[in-house]
Formats: C-alpha cells, sequence, structure tokens
C-alpha cells in the first residue's frame, strides 16, 4: 500500500495535435448548401444530375400526333379522338391563347428500362393538360413550367409493346396568357406554346427521396434561430451529406450514406405515414386543398372542371372516383355554398341561396351537408354571414384573406365572429397566412409564429395545395410535411404538424374546449378587407346586371308562385307549372357569376363576354298565368303590377304609345292607400298639391320645386337644397351637391382590385356644363347637364323632381349616361350635406352597418371606401340625408361629404374594362327624424319600379296578389315570396323526396335594428305554419288563427316561415 501509485488509463486525446482545425464560417457553409440542389452551374455534378437512371426519348418510343381543335372549341373525349391526328414532335409550338389540341401519344418502354423501380411519363409544354386512358377516363391533371410534369406508368406497361393513352392541351398556364410575363395583365390572345418534353423517364427514388430530405434540413439550419442546438445540427448534418456525396463520388452507394445520415436528424420513418404514429401531440392540422377559381385570368370555359356539378357533367369517370374516395373518408368536399362567392355586394337573398344550392348539392350527391362554411379567397366579409352561416347549418368559418390588409394587421387567428343579430360562428384563419401553402418548413414554423390566439389554444390549420388554377396537394408536399414531423420528434423546436385529420376534426376539437370553458375573443360585425376596396367599383354593368337579375328573380318566384297556385284559391284548376328547372337553371347562374372574381369585376374580359341576365319569358309567362296582358294590347283595364311587399303609392310613367294631350304622360298608382299585388292607374288632376315647376331664375340657374322639396341647379350641380316642411337648407353653403370628380387611380399593384388612399389628394371637379330644361310639369320637371371628362368621354345628367304625393317621400333623382374612355382614373359624384355626425349608415344585407366619418385611427382612416346596397345615410338628431343607388356599391363619407363611386378605369388584368356605354339612377332622399324605414323602402322602390300592365278584370286577380301581406312595425320586411323546396310535382327538382302538397316560403327580416312583432296575414287556405331554417328544414310550428300569424324578430334578425296549404 504505502507509496503506491495508481496508473490511470492515458486519455484518447492524441497526445500531439495532428495539425490546425478552424472554426466553421456558418455563412459560408449555409451558402454552400445550394450547391447539391441547384439547377444552374452545378447541375451536372450534384444531386439533380442523379435523379433520374434513364430516359426514353423519341420517335422510337414515343410516337406523337395531334388534332388542332378549331375556333377554341371544347369537343369531347369521343369527339376529339375520332378526327384526324396528323404527326407532330417535340420542339413544336401550339396555340393561340386558350385553344384546345389533343395529342395521342403511342409509347414503347425501352428495354434498358424495363426493369426500373420506378417510371413516368414527363410532359412538359408549360401550360396545363389533362391524360386520359385510350379508353376515354381522364387520369390526371398537368400543371407545366416544371409543377406537375410526371405521370406515373402503369405497371402492366412493362411488356415491351406499344400502348396509347391521350394529353389535352389547354393552351394557358397556370395563371392564365398575361401579356410580358405580369400575372394580372390582360392576356396575349396569341400566345404560343412549345412541347418541350415528352419522355419515358426512370426515377432514382432513393435520390428523389433525398432532395427532400437535404431541402428541409437544410431549411432547418437557415431557419431555426442561429444560436441553437438544431440549426447548428442541421447545417453539420446537410454539410455530412454532401462530403459523403463528393466521396463517394456520385453513386448510387453515396445517396444511400446521404439518406442515413440524414436520419440522424429526421429519424427512421419518413418514407411513410408511420411519422405520424409517434404518440406525441401535434398543433399544426395539416390538410390538402385544391383552391379554384372558377374564373379570374381564364375565361369559364378554361377553369378546372371544379364544382362538383361540372365534374358530374363532364367527367362522370373523374365523378365516381371523387365520390368513392368521399366515401372512404379520404376526400371531404367543403364549402357549404355554390361556389366561393364575393360576400359584399349579392343581395341577402343570393347568399341565401348560395348557402340553399349549396348545400344540397353536397347533401344529395355525397350524403352530407357542409358544417364549415370554406371561403378563403374573398375580399371582405358582410356582417350577416354569421348568422346565415347558422340558420344554413354551420357553426364554422374558415378564411385567410385578411392577412393581406394593408394597413392594420388582424388581431384574431381563431375567435368567435359575431353577427349584426347576435349569431355567432367560430372562426379560424390559418397563421401560415395562406390556403395555398407550399408545405415549406417556414410554413409550419409561421403556423405557430404568427398564431395570435394562443391564449386560448394553440393549434391551427395548414392549408396546402397548388391553388387558384387548381392542381392541389403534390408528392413534394406530402413528403415535406413528413420530415417537418420527424424533425419536430427527433430534434425538437420546430412545432409539431399532423396529416389524417379533417377540417371538421379540428373545428370538433375547438369546439370541445369552447363546450368546457375557453372563452375564445369575438369579433363583432363586418370583417372589412383593408384591400380590394376598388373591387366595389370596377365593371360597372356586371354589377348593374346582377343587382337587376337579382330583382328580374324576385319578381318571377313572386309571381310564379301564385300563379301556381291560383287553382287552389279559385278552387279550379290551372295549367299552369312553377317552372323550377327554370328558376333553379337561372339562380345558379347568377350564383356562379357572383363568383369572388367576377362580380368583384377582377377577372379578364372574357369572363365578362359569358355573364349575363336571362329570365324575362319566365317574368311574362308567370304575367299571362294570371291574366296580365302587355299595355299595348289596348285591351282591359290599365293596372300596375307591385311586387314588394308594401303599399305603393307614386307617379309613373305611361308607355309612350299611350300619351296624349287629354291623356297626361305621367299617371299616379294606387290612390291615397295605395296597393300591394296590383293596383290602380290614376290620372293626375291639376291640383296645387299634385305638381313640379321649373324656371330659370338667373342665367345659368334653375329652380325646381314641389310642395317638399326645392333646389337649385347651375352647371349640372345642385347649390341649395330646401325641405320645405321645415324651411331647411340641406346644402352647406358655398358647397356643391351632385359635384362630378375625377380621381387619378393608381393602385400599387393590382389595378383592377385596389384603390389607394393617396388618389384622394388627386381629386379635380368637373368642370360645369350647359344646362337645359328637358321636362316643363305639372307633374314632373326635369333639366339635363352634358359634362365634358375629357376628349373621348362624357356625361350627361338628367335631374329630375317629381310632382309630390302625400303618402311618399321626395327624392331628387339623378339619370346618368356616360360615354367612359378613360385611362386609370375613377368617377364619383359628391353629396356634401349639413349633417354632423361621427359615424354614417349603410344598407348591408339583411341589416345596416355603421361606419366612421373620420380618420382618428388607422382603423378607422382604412375605411376610406366601404361597401353600400341601396342606399347609404348621414343622419343627426333630427334630420338626415339618404343617398340612393340603382346599381353601385363603392361609397364614402368623410365628416359631412357623402361620394357615391360610379366608374372605374383599371387597365388590368381586362384592358378594356368599363370602356363604353352607362347608365346610371341615384338620387337624394333628405328626411325629417331618425334614419328609418323610409329610407330602406324608398329604397326599394328605387330599385323595383312599378310595370304598367293592363287586366280584363283587375278586381278577379287582385285578392290573389294581395293574399299574403305582413302588418306591424315597417321595419320588417317581407323580402321574398316563393315555392318550398321539394313541394310536389310542381317544384321538386333532385334527389330529394318529394314532400305532400304545397308549401309557400316568406323570408322576413327585421331591417332597422331593433325587436320588431308583426303579423302575416294571409287569405289562402293555410293548414298550419311552421318557422324554417335558410335550408327550408321544419322547425316549431308557429300559431295560425284566422289566417293571421303573429311574429316576432329581434334586430336584424332573418326569419323564414312555411305556410302548409
Amino acid at each position: 500500500m504505502g507509496g503506491e501509485t495508481e496508473t490511470r488509463n492515458s486519455t484518447p486525446l492524441p497526445k500531439l495535435s495532428a495539425g490546425p482545425v478552424g472554426q466553421q464560417i456558418h455563412s459560408i457553409y449555409k451558402e454552400r448548401l445550394r450547391q447539391f440542389t441547384d439547377r444552374g452551374q452545378y447541375r451536372e455534378t450534384n444531386l439533380i444530375s442523379k435523379l433520374y437512371e434513364g430516359r426514353g426519348v423519341g420517335q422510337d418510343y414515343v410516337k406523337l400526333s395531334v388534332y388542332s381543335v378549331p375556333n377554341l372549341d371544347r369537343p369531347t373525349f369521343k369527339e376529339a379522338t375520332s378526327e384526324r391526328f396528323k404527326p407532330t414532335q417535340v420542339g413544336e409550338s401550339f396555340g393561340p391563347s386558350w385553344s384546345t389540341h389533343w395529342f395521342r401519344i403511342q409509347l414503347r418502354i425501352p428495354k434498358d428500362l424495363l426493369k426500373k423501380e420506378h417510371l413516368e411519363f414527363h410532359w412538359d409544354a408549360n401550360n396545363e393538360g389533362l391524360v386520359w386512358t385510350e379508353h376515354g377516363e381522364p387520369l390526371q391533371g398537368l400543371t407545366g413550367g416544371g409543377e406537375r410534369v410526371e405521370w406515373v406508368l402503369p405497371d402492366a406497361w412493362r411488356d415491351g409493346r406499344e400502348h396509347i393513352f391521350y394529353i389535352e392541351m389547354a393552351c394557358n398556364g397556370m395563371f392564365g396568357n398575361p401579356t410580358g410575363g405580369d400575372a394580372i395583365q390582360p392576356p396575349d390572345p396569341n400566345r404560343q406554346f412549345q412541347l418541350a418534353m415528352a419522355d419515358i423517364v426512370a426515377v432514382n427514388l432513393a435520390a428523389r427521396a433525398l432532395f427532400v430530405d437535404f431541402w428541409i434540413i437544410g431549411d432547418a439550419a437557415r431557419e431555426f434561430p442561429e444560436d441553437s442546438w438544431e440549426s447548428h445540427e442541421a447545417l453539420q448534418v446537410t454539410n455530412a451529406i454532401m462530403d459523403a456525396f463528393i466521396k463517394g463520388h456520385k453513386s448510387q452507394e453515396s445517396i444511400l450514406e446521404g439518406r442515413k445520415i440524414a436520419r440522424r436528424y429526421l429519424g427512421d420513418h419518413v418514407d411513410s405515414d408511420k411519422v405520424y404514429e409517434s404518440g406525441n401531440q401535434a398543433i399544426v392540422y395539416a390538410v390538402g386543398h385544391c383552391h379554384i377559381d372558377t374564373c379570374w385570368l381564364w375565361p369559364w370555359a378554361e377553369t378546372k372542371p371544379q364544382q362538383y356539378k361540372w365534374l358530374e357533367q363532364l367527367y362522370p369517370f373523374v365523378y365516381d372516383r371523387v365520390k368513392a374516395k368521399v366515401k372512404a373518408g379520404k376526400f371531404q368536399p367543403i364549402g357549404g355554398s355554390w361556389v366561393e362567392h364575393d360576400t359584399n355586394m349579392p343581395s341577402g337573398e343570393s347568399l341565401v341561396r348560395q348557402f340553399l344550392y349549396g348545400q344540397r348539392y353536397f347533401e344529395s350527391h355525397f350524403g352530407e351537408r357542409c358544417h364549415t362554411f370554406w371561403l378563403p379567397d374573398t375580399f371582405g366579409y358582410s356582417s350577416q354571414l354569421p348568422q346565415l352561416c347558422r340558420l344554413a347549418g354551420m357553426g364554422r368559418f374558415f378564411t385567410q384573406k385578411l392577412s393581406w390588409n394593408n394597413i392594420n394587421n388582424f388581431p384574431h387567428t381563431t375567435f368567435g365572429w359575431v353577427s349584426l343579430d347576435g349569431s355567432q360562428v367560430l372562426c379560424h384563419m390559418a397563421p401560415s397566412n395562406t390556403y395555398t401553402a407550399e408545405a415549406h418548413f417556414g410554413d409550419v414554423k409561421r403556423s405557430v409564429t404568427q398564431h395570435k390566439s394562443m391564449d386560448q389554444d394553440a393549434t391551427s390549420l395548414l392549408i396546402f395545395g397548388k391553388g387558384d388554377g387548381g392542381g392541389g396537394p403534390t408528392r413534394e408536399h406530402i413528403e415535406k410535411l413528413r420530415r417537418c414531423r420527424a424533425i419536430s420528434d427527433k430534434v425538437g423546436l420546430l412545432p409539431r404538424v399532423t396529416m389524417n385529420v379533417s377540417v371538421e376534426d379540428f373545428f370538433d376539437r375547438l369546439e370541445r374546449k369552447a363546450e368546457e370553458g375557453t372563452k375564445f375573443a369575438t369579433w363583432y360585425g363586418e370583417l372589412y378587407f383593408e384591400l380590394h376596396r376598388g373591387t366595389y367599383t370596377t365593371q360597372a354593368n356586371n354589377k348593374r346586371n346582377n343587382r337587376k337579375a337579382e330583382i328580374l328573380l324576385h319578381d318571377i318566384e313572386y309571381l310564379a308562385t301564385l300563379a301556381s297556385i291560383k287553382g287552389i284559391v279559385e278552387k279550379g284548376s290551372s295549367s299552369y307549372k312553377y317552372p323550377k328547372k327554370d328558376i333553379d337553371d337561372m339562380w345558379e347562374n347568377v350564383l356562379l357569376c357572383q363568383f369572388h372574381d367576377c362580380l368583384p369585376g377582377s377577372s379578364i374580359e372574357m369572363c365578362y363576354d359569358d355573364s349575363g341576365e336571362t329570365g324575362e319569358r319566365l317574368l311574362q309567362e308567370a304575367l299571362a298565368a294570371l291574366g296580365f296582358l302587355t299595355f299595348d294590347s289596348g285591351h282591359g283595364t290599365p293596372v300596375a303590377v307591385n311586387t314588394l311587399a308594401w303599399q305603393r303609392s307614386e307617379l309613373v310613367k305611361i308607355p309612350a304609345s299611350a300619351a296624349t294631350k287629354e291623356r297626361p304622360q305621367y299617371a299616379r298608382v294606387g290612390g291615397a292607400r295605395g296597393s300591394t299585388g296590383v293596383a290602380s292607374v290614376e290620372p293626375l288632376s291639376e291640383s296645387p298639391h299634385a305638381y313640379a315647376t321649373v324656371k330659370e331664375i338667373k342665367k345659368g340657374v334653375f329652380e325646381l320645386a314641389n310642395t317638399h322639396l326645392k333646389l337649385n341647379v347651375e352647371g349640372g350641380s345642385i347649390t341649395s337644397l330646401v325641405d320645405l316642411s321645415i324651411n331647411r337648407e340641406i346644402i352647406p353653403k358655398g358647397s356643391k351637391a351632385n359635384q362630378l370628380v375625377i380621381y387619378d387611380d393608381r393602385p400599387l399593384y393590382w389595378q383592377a382590385w385596389d384603390v389607394e388612399v393617396y388618389h384622394l389628394n388627386s381629386r379635380e371637379e368637373l368642370p360645369a356644363g350647359n344646362t337645359e330644361i328637358v321636362e316643363k310639369g305639372p307633374h314632373r320637371v326635369s333639366v339635363v347637364t352634358e359634362t365634358k371628362i375629357s376628349e373621348k368621354s362624357w356625361i350627361k345628367t338628367t335631374i329630375s323632381l317629381n310632382a309630390s304625393i302625400e303618402t311618399r317621400a321626395s327624392y331628387v333623382e339623378m339619370q346618368s349616361e356616360v360615354e367612359w374612355r378613360e385611362n386609370m382614373k375613377f368617377l364619383k359624384v359628391e353629396f356634401p350635406v349639413d349633417i354632423t355626425n361621427t359615424e354614417a349608415s349603410y344598407e348591408t344585407q339583411y341589416g345596416i352597418i355603421k361606419r366612421p366619418t373620420h380618420y382618428n385611427t388607422s382603423w378607422d382612416m382604412a375605411k376610406f371606401e366601404v361597401c353600400c346596397h341601396k342606399w347609404a345615410d348621414l343622419s343627426e338628431n333630427g334630420y338626415g340625408v339618404s343617398i340612393l343607388n340603382d346599381s353601385k356599391y363603392g361609397f364614402a363619407t368623410c365628416g359631412n361629404m357623402m361620394r357615391l363611386s360610379l366608374l372605374r378605369a383599371p387597365k388590368a388584368p381586362d384592358a378594356h374594362a368599363d370602356m363604353g356605354r352607362h347608365h346610371i339612377r341615384y338620387a337624394i332622399l333628405p328626411h325629417t327624424g331618425p334614419l328609418d324605414h323610409r329610407t330602406v323602402r324608398t329604397a326599394y322602390e328605387f330599385n323595383n319600379p312599378l310595370s304598367i300592365h293592363r287586366h280584363p278584370s283587375p278586381s278577379s286577380i287582385a285578392s290573389l296578389l294581395s293574399s299574403v301581406t305582413l302588418h306591424g312595425l315597417p321595419s320588417l320586411i317581407l323580402d321574398v315570396i316563393k315555392r318550398g323546396e321539394d313541394d310536389d310535382d310542381d317544384v321538386s327538382r333532385g334527389q330529394f323526396p318529394k314532400r305532400s302538397g304545397k308549401s309557400i316560403i316568406l323570408r322576413i327580416y327585421e331591417s332597422l335594428g331593433g325587436k320588431s312583432r308583426g303579423t302575416i296575414k294571409t287569405a289562402l287556405p293555410v293548414k298550419k305554419v311552421t318557422k324554417c331554417n335558410l335550408l327550408e328544414d321544419d322547425g316549431e310550428e308557429v300559431g295560425i288563427r284566422e289566417g293571421e300569424v303573429r311574429i316576432e324578430l329581434r334586430a336584424f334578425e332573418v326569419a323564414t316561415f312555411r305556410l302548409w296549404l
């Protein structure tokens, strides 16, 4: 023991240094990574050169022939393949834009590729295509331009024999055919597409997998914090892979070694879904998504087979495959509406029909309605959507467009969105800020770093897949997400992502949390989009057609409903059948045109050539079934048809063919109290209470007056407007109403979409024009002014005032005819009013939204241009002014300046947007007291002019046309009368069981924002009344006694009732 010492083993560290070792310069080693997968100068020596093991090229293996379809036609497979094909080859070009070319491919796999692991056919003409079998079965889309150019060849074709298939080429790229490479520029009509590739390719699957390994680990090196272990380790792993590849002289063994090195960072399960089975809780739910713009930078016919109805009609083979996947739980139809529609400008009833037609289609074809309203890409969200969603069976809402706001950052990710009536939906906005994610490392990372509702719940949806032009998830998306999940489990720091869950699974979990007490933040009212404000105005005629079509459908349904029950009421028979199919077809066309790039005006010109109005025939048939004749027939008593649900008494113009000196050009409809349905047409007296006058009070100044209003017009502008009932001047001293102004309109980029706040700095008044009298009374007076806008453009505005009618509010009406040939200009009309309020009111669907008239905060200033429907109002205590319109949606109120937007002139994506002739009507309606039913109803009447007809026996039809009426507080609006869905043979359409008997649907809403009571009165033989949802599912029974049904609606409530006959 004593003195002995224990000898330690020597350290494995060599005693002498082998040489200097330097510190890694991380920036250099990170920059080095791109060399391994770069397609530039190193592609022949890096991993790219090893992705493919061989190719079959040329006529010996791929024989091509083509049929080029003339005249931009779209033949079916059978039609196209029966035509004569001519030989073609790689290198040839095809066009022009939007044309279709069918290729017959006769393919034989080379002997040296027959036993390769994985064979694909690669086709790239930088445009879209569709692969068809020889027997006419569509298999797969092709994107072109390096994206989704591959089609996996069947193993059965490894027999050395020739096999035939077809490719349908569409001469447009993923984003149409823009001129000059800028995606939103108008399309080049003569674009040619060169076929660059038509090869049989043997894919090196190990190299392809290593490519994705390296990509995602490289992202970890770049995107994890520089001072983190995770970033350092990722950099070491990726550099080690490159070193092994170089050391192995690019051999297959070096590729396999690279994959082995990658497992140090990724683990062992990235090649299958097993990677998601670690048992660790994920917080990012990745859902594959195919976003298809029905029209945008391509015309309707060039759209991918989008909505399922088109798929069913045009590609039944694919449709059946989709249905099978839905049944197996691998494909989730989602949406809830007919198309991904605009929500700013469609009427309330149009929004209802989007849900009605959409949900009925989903239920009848896939066996289930949607529970989530899916609307990722539209330009703002109406304040009544939560209520309508709930009434359509959906309590969840997904979107993300507000992430595009260019002024304020929307503060929530997951929240309760509350409607005007108090209804709410659970809303989620993907924090990755996209609905077409590429499934990058950064997309997964941002799903947490940009999540704004982490205090309540940390989970989020990651919506990935090629979009806008369709495409959906790709192989690379799936592979990248597997590796992201692997990093989360093996290394950490990256949010854990999972698949194999549905959108409904995600929302189910959120709803359970809410049920268990989690209080999500709330947002009340509209989700205003702080961008794309120009879409309220662009493509004015399309918007006018939309408004007119909505009104026409309202009238058709009202008249057709009554005509279809005429036999019941009269206890006789009727040959008239409710034109359900025609009405449905018309509604579907209108709903299609309300797609979020069509109605807003942000599509190419060809989209607007495709959309238009229909229905005049249906209207005339319904009128004829009710016994009405045209006025010019000369037979029967003159009558007016009132399709609104309240009594009207107003001045109408008699058809010119019937007006004489003895018979004035104007008549009064409805007498002292007016009438619903059919109203009498009475001659106007020359009494002092039924007159309007006009006179030139001094050179160029004209005074128009009736017993309610007096106004002065000078140079086309209104310099004075006096309410004679209280002797109040409405126009501030020195100001001019109906002042036309023009602005320079050059947004930052999105021409058809945007108008930016700085355009207000370029305001320029149009010069006064010459004014002359064109109508001298005594029942209507008018002056007309023609104003020069430029050398190419002019506007002719007629200002009119009718004789006063005691039961009707008086307004000053403007009718404008415009020849518009401007370039990036914005035309508006101003109404300064002597009213003070910090808020203005605007009609929205089924309600009113109030917005600031000041710029106190950036949130206030962001609303420098807003959407309204038939009216906007500025009121103070005791008095107010409303501006009515018949086809406009853009508006602004700044201080006491009310400004209606008329026309824009963007040059992209439609170079001719709004060019040509326009007809516009608007009016100024002063009113004593607060904003009330007078504005709401007068705006309806302004948009629904009475039509004059003749009837052989008006009294015989009057009771039928007024057989359903609404009484009570005037804030209640009976907006729709229609036949019930799935009634007897008159109405039933689709795959739903028929109801026994007939029923009538009434849609009523409270328009002013307060609880209101009323009574439905009917002379029809009603058996019972039920309250329904928008899908017409019957709810509680409502009592009816002696033909009266008492109802009560909360503020801004939309209620639907069914009358069972």
